[in-house]
């Protein structure tokens, strides 16, 4: 694929605690590149493993596009959304080293809940809440005031991503198997998963570090199936529900935007997967604080909103963030496809 002279081109990276997508956006909204590769998030790779990945995906993406290895800057402008960069000693740092890069004239590095909001409205304010490998919120005001969230785990009070999902299945299952508990079908569902025949083999393995405790963010998938049969299961949604409506509301009553009729974006791989009732249960809880406020599920990729405000940065025209969104959520399927197959 060759990129015209004339085309100005973004560079858009989201960043997460499972996946990165990296993808070279026209414009025009022409899609000229999208790669995916695993997790980039310093917490979990370390500084320095964080640029590391993205170096290589962004020099794939460059192939990708056309681009051969003497164009540098590969981008006009590069957005880079990262789970992790929470704090703002890590976003500086990471805006340090990536801007060294060469990548683009103009980079910055945000924290990935800015990438959500942006993919659910096109207002450059509201509330937006990520709940995938972890989970983490942004609120933004009419006037720029921000709230944001330090989301280092539980340290940091916070609970509800994939990871203390899988946790929490594990211990059901442990708890339901000793008696501690009544009889929940997790007690099966969850060993099954791994191939073992006992939730308590599957803690010993854990133990014993033949299986990594990350690896728990695995049983979301069993959590949603078990729970239209197990209370215990559905137990475990119904908290990961009201964590996400007691982070969109605590960013509303912070900014004074529950008259506001503001949109609260709820995205990342555990909601979009979310049956009909968890989606009620939030809007539920998000109303009590703003009767006003639309909660809006995100089904794109964060990638989607990266990429727009790149092109907001460049004055894309709407023809083009409408041609780029289309684009890159059928690029996002095609992919998705192809890493099942």
């Amino acid at each position: 694929m060759s990129v015209p002279v004339e085309t100005h081109v973004v560079l858009a990276i989201d960043g997460g605690n499972i996946k990165t997508d990296v993808a070279l956006v026209g414009s025009d909204g022409r899609l000229l590149a999208l790669v995916r590769g695993g997790t980039s998030s310093p917490h979990a790779l370390g500084f320095n493993g964080c640029v590391s990945v993205l170096s290589e995906l962004v020099a794939d993406a460059a192939v990708g596009a056309g681009l051969t290895g003497e164009c540098q800057p590969v981008a006009d402008v590069a957005r880079v959304l990262l789970a992790g960069a929470d704090l703002d000693e890590e976003v500086n740092a990471l805006q340090t080293a990536l801007g060294a890069l060469g990548w683009a004239p103009s980079l910055v590095v945000e924290n990935d809940t800015l990438a959500l909001l942006r993919t659910g409205t096109d207002r450059g304010w509201g509330v937006a809440v990520v709940c995938g490998g972890g989970i983490n919120a942004v609120g933004i005001a009419a006037d720029g005031r921000a709230v944001r969230f330090p989301a280092l785990g539980a340290i940091t009070g916070d609970w509800g991503g994939g990871h203390d999902v899988g946790i929490a299945a594990l211990s059901a299952a442990n708890r339901s198997a000793d008696g501690r508990e009544p009889r929940s079908t997790l007690e099966h569902a969850v060993p099954r998963h791994f191939g073992m025949t006992s939730p308590l083999e599957v803690a010993r393995a854990i133990h014993f570090k033949e299986i990594s405790l990350e690896a728990l963010a695995q049983l979301s998938p069993v959590v949603y199936e078990q729970a239209a049969v197990d209370d215990a299961a559905r137990s475990i949604l119904e908290r990961v529900a009201d964590e996400v409506a007691v982070l969109a509301g605590t960013a509303l009553r912070r900014l004074d935007l529950a008259d506001a009729g503001a949109d609260v974006v709820i995205g990342g791989g555990l909601m979009r997967d979310a049956p009909r009732w968890m989606i009620e249960r939030i809007e539920r809880r998000v109303h009590a604080t703003a009767a006003s406020a639309t909660v809006v599920l995100a089904h794109e990729g964060p990638i989607v909103g990266a990429a727009i405000l790149g092109l907001d940065a460049i004055a894309a025209s709407p023809g083009a963030i409408a041609r780029a969104r289309a684009e890159l959520q059928h690029a996002i399927g095609d992919l998705s496809q192809q890493l099942v197959g």
